[in-house]
């Protein structure tokens, strides 16, 4: 059983450690974001994918550890909790505490992760209204009214306010 607990440890510990990671990530993605560097957000986006590659497994090996504890204690896995093995563990205080500061560092990184995260999605979200404003607003001047003007025959030339012949003049 004391193994089974170190390996928890450890395990949480390196989780704590990637997620720590993660969210230093996450927060240099807040800056490129709103600097609006694509090729740095696709740099920092393939960086994430290693770390949460590295969270999945370790995620699974923290499951593997707590199935085995569970088994070794009787217990239902699916009921078990890291609050409820903490609690057990009042007789090996030093394994208590290691455990319990695992759990806090990982639970104090998660929440910190989910705030910075619902900021860049916000973020995110604010830069495709922006990109929808300007791109409805260039439609809009594309589809500018026709005007009044008539030709010598009395015919209405047709032309539409706001158009020019190319989409960008590099001489202004």
């Amino acid at each position: 059983m004391a193994s089974l607990m170190e390996n928890l440890i450890s395990v949480l510990q390196l989780e704590g450690d990637a997620y720590e990671e993660l969210l230093e990530l996450s927060m240099k993605k807040t800056s490129i974001i709103v600097s609006g560097d694509l090729k740095g957000l696709q740099k920092i986006t393939d960086e994430e994918q290693i770390v949460v590659a590295k969270i999945n497994h370790l995620d699974a090996q923290r499951e593997e550890v707590t199935k085995d504890i569970a088994n070794v204690l009787n217990k239902d896995v699916t009921k078990l909790k890291l609050a409820d093995i903490i609690n057990m563990l009042s007789q090996r205080p030093v394994e208590q505490k290691l455990l319990a500061e695992a759990h806090d560092k990982l639970k104090n990184v998660t929440g910190n992760m989910t705030r910075v995260n619902e900021h860049n999605r916000d973020l995110i979200k604010q830069s495709l209204e922006m990109v929808e404003f300007d791109l409805n607003l260039i439609h809009a001047m594309k589809s500018a009214p026709q005007t009044a003007n008539y030709t010598r025959g009395a015919y209405n030339s047709g032309t539409i306010m706001g158009r020019s012949n190319g989409g960008f003049d590099a001489k202004q």
